[in-house]
Parts: structure tokens; sequence; C-alpha cells
């Protein structure tokens, strides 16, 4: 079928409005599907445009398609099985890692492009790249190769399961780490405008190696705490890359949907910034994460905490009017999201309010809890973000929080405290507590939660699935 230049246009444009429709579903539970199936549509849309219009400019129809269909077939295999495969807990590390291939076809298709420029269409045979499209691959590759190294840090460190110490939550810093930065960044841009103003290979590739080396720098003095933010920020920066790109490969696709996935990152680090009281412009250049790392390297104290069983808990939960849950890490780790849904559900039917307190950075990913909560059909009505929920512990009988350790910490509001100023879900100030745990082991950033000490605390330490269930069989 031939394929004229408006039809591709018209289809670009459909599918750029259903990326815009699925960012507007994704901003809901309620509408979350309807929006994940607007950002299905939408691809499909784009990727068989683009292999199509692949083939067109080929000239080859048959040989075109053949490689077109290979990496289409490569490609989505792969994403399939590991989408399959995945659990809720390693949710992150994809994510990472899919940033990352993200950054690194950046990379390859600037390589290609400086290569072989008239077969993208930038230039006739044998002609010079034009100097703004020089530009746009020096900034396309720089940012798609600071993505896939510092993404691939991300994914050491989310994972934690590797010896590599580069691979660990702890942050990794040394003396003069923000100078050599700034120096290995402005050698960057010189050699970029090297590369933009006289073609130089040498300086292209340089530019390359030194953006590879600081994609690492970057996000090996975050710690663990601070690895929600990271997330969301290599998400902003493997958009700019693919903008980047489509600027000089002159794709409009690759322009918006660039430009939605890097300007919604951004906006939402910023969000998740405010929530944990950090700086968005030193998230974007690396610059936090040392503080809290440095207090997780010290011994913790051995002080004595009160505990109780699942029965001891059951009967307070029983005997309540109004109770809290707040979901962490640990819910995620043990798959407890049913089990805690069954506990609601008994408590609601001997009419005891029942809510759920989100704090925005929860879990190892933005909207980890949310994913959760939704997987095990929690009614969207008694999930409550943390500037709804916050007003309402003071009043609440009972707040039990389930494996969440630095998002309810009172450290927060204690001047000289790594995490000062960060908001909390001020589970505190219900009238009782109920923490279940594994241990008495610190959270991300490293610190004791006073919480945990407090009289009107009762700790319960196990597996957060078995627990709940137990709480669930004690409530009659």
């Amino acid at each position: 079928m031939s394929l004229s230049m408006n039809v591709v246009t018209l289809l670009y444009l459909v599918a750029s409005v259903c990326f815009i429709q699925a960012l507007k579903g994704l901003s809901h539970p309620t509408t979350s599907i309807r929006g994940n199936v607007f950002g299905m549509v939408g691809m499909a849309i784009a990727i068989l445009t683009t292999a199509a219009l692949i083939v067109k400019l080929s000239g080859q129809a048959a040989q075109g398609m053949v490689y077109v269909l290979v990496g289409l077939l490569v490609g989505g295999t792969a994403g399939a099985i590991m989408a399959r495969r995945v659990e809720m807990t390693k949710m992150p590390e994809l994510v990472a890692f899919m940033h990352s291939m993200i950054g690194l076809a950046a990379v390859f298709i600037a390589i290609a492009a400086v290569a072989e420029p008239w077969a993208f269409g930038i230039t006739g045979a044998g002609e010079p790249i034009p100097t703004g499209n020089r530009l746009e691959l020096f900034l396309g590759a720089a940012i798609g190769a600071i993505t896939f190294s510092g993404s691939v840090i991300a994914f050491g460190k989310l994972s934690g399961k590797y010896k590599f110490r580069l691979f660990q939550g702890a942050p990794v810093v040394f003396a003069g780490q923000h100078l050599l930065n700034l120096v290995l960044g402005l050698a960057t841009v010189a050699l970029g405008l090297v590369f933009m103003f006289t073609e130089s290979w040498p300086a292209f590739y340089a530019m390359l190696a030194l953006s590879f080396v600081l994609g690492v720098l970057i996000i090996i003095p975050i710690g663990g705490a601070d690895m929600p933010v990271v997330v969301s920020m290599l998400n902003s920066y493997s958009g700019w890359a693919a903008a980047g790109i489509g600027f000089s490969l002159n794709n409009s696709m690759l322009i918006i949907a660039g430009s939605l996935v890097g300007s919604s990152g951004a906006i939402l680090s910023y969000i998740m910034c405010r929530a944990m009281n950090r700086s968005f412009f030193n998230v974007i250049l690396g610059g936090f994460g040392g503080e809290a790392g440095a207090a997780a390297g010290g011994a913790q104290q051995q002080r004595t905490v009160k505990s109780g069983s699942p029965d001891d808990a059951a009967f307070i939960l029983s005997n309540a009017e109004s109770v809290i849950i707040v979901p962490g890490y640990g819910l995620a780790v043990a798959r407890a999201q049913h089990a805690v849904k069954e506990l609601a559900q008994k408590l609601t039917d001997k009419g005891v309010s029942v809510k759920y307190a989100i704090h925005p950075v929860a879990g190892r990913m933005p909207g980890h809890m949310n994913v959760l909560l939704a997987e095990a059909e929690v009614p969207y009505d008694q999930v409550f973000e943390m500037e709804d929920i916050n007003a309402e512990f003071g009043q609440a009988d009972v707040a039990i929080i389930l494996g969440a350790n630095d998002v309810v910490n009172p450290a927060a509001h204690v001047k000289g405290s790594p995490i000062y100023g960060m908001p909390i879900l001020e589970a505190y100030k219900a009238k009782t507590v109920i923490v279940n745990k594994r241990s008495m082991a610190a959270g991300y950033a490293g610190l004791d939660n006073e919480l945990f000490y407090m009289d009107k605390t009762m700790m319960v330490f196990g597996d957060a699935k078995k627990v709940v269930e137990d709480m669930v069989k004690a409530i009659e």
C-alpha cells in the first residue's frame, strides 16, 4: 500500500492524541484502565505507521519489512515475557531496565544518523550534516547515554542483590564528587559543541564516553530512600532523549511522544521532590541523597518496644470505630494486599470505618501502593492521598502500619534529622498504633523510628501476609 506523508502525519496525530488521553486516564485510578487502552492503541498506531514509513523510505519493501518484523518480534516478545513474569516488588527494576533501553536506543540511532545521515533523509549522499541536526544529535545522544548508564545503576540499587559496590543501596560519595561532575558535564557540552560546529567524529565519540560516565556518577551518590524519585527522573530523561532524536530525524511522533514523557516525568519528579522535601534542581543534577545515606551506616541503639500477637492486634481492631491502614514496601514484598482487603472487609462488616493512607513515595516507585491495592480490588473511595488523610489521624482509634517505615517517621519533624522537612503520614497522632514489620531494621533512610517506641504503639513482628491472615481469623 502506498503511504503518503499526509497519511503518515495524520496517523501520527491520532497516535499523539491517544498518548495524551492515556496520560489523562492514568492520572486517576478510576480511569487508569481506559488510559492504558489509549496508550496501547496509540503505540500500536505509531509502530505500524513507522514500520510502513521505513519500508517506503528504504525503497526495498521486502528486505525492509523483514528487518522491521524481526525487530518487532524480538522486542515485543521480550517485553511480553518480562511483563508477564515480573512481580510487583520487581516492577521498579523493570521500569529502570526499560529506561536504560530507551537511552541506549537513542545512542544507537544517533551513531547511525551521524555515520549515514542520507539513510535517514537528513542529507543527500556525501553532503555534510546541517548544524542544527548536529546539535539535535548531540543532545539526543548525550541524554540517551546518561539515561542508559544511570538506569543501569538504578536497576542495581533497586534490585539490592548484587555485591558490586555501585549497585548497593548506600550512597557512594567521595571528596570532590560534585566538582568532578561539573567538570565532566562542561567537558561533555564542550565536545558536543565541537561536534556541532566541525562534525568531528572523535569529539562525538568522546562526548558519548563522558556521558556514559556522567550517568553513573549522577546516580551513585543517591541512596535507596530516594530511588522512587530517581525512577521518575530517569523516565523524564528517556523522554527528552527520544525527543532530541525525533528532531534529528524529523519524526513528529518521536518528538511528541518524547516531549510528553519528558515533561510528565519532570512534573512527577517535582511533585515527589515536594513530598520528600528535596530540591528539584538537586535531583536533576544528582546532587542529593548523601545526607540521608550517611545515617544508614550508623549503629542502631538497642531499645525495647512493646510487642504483641496478631490476636492482640485483632482484638484492638475489633473494638475500634475508625481504622486507618498505612501500606508500605513490606506489604508488597509479602504480597499481602488481598489479605489486607479481607481484613478491611471484616472490619467494615462489624461497623468499623476503614480507610487507606497513601504516601506519594511509599514503596519503590511512584504509585506503587496504589497499584497493589488496585490489584486486590480495594474500593477507590477508601484510598486517600497523604494531604487528604493526615487531618484524620488525630481522630482515628487505630492506625495500622504494614511494612512502612520512613514515610511515618516523626524524625521528619526534628531539626537536624536527615529527613527533616519531609512530609509524612502522621500516624503517630492516632490513639493506638499497630506496626507490622519483619524486624526492627531501619528503612531506606537508615534512621531509627521513634514511632515504634511510643507507649501507644504495639509491634507485631512477622511476614505481613501471615500476620494479617491471622488477624482475619481472630476477628469474629
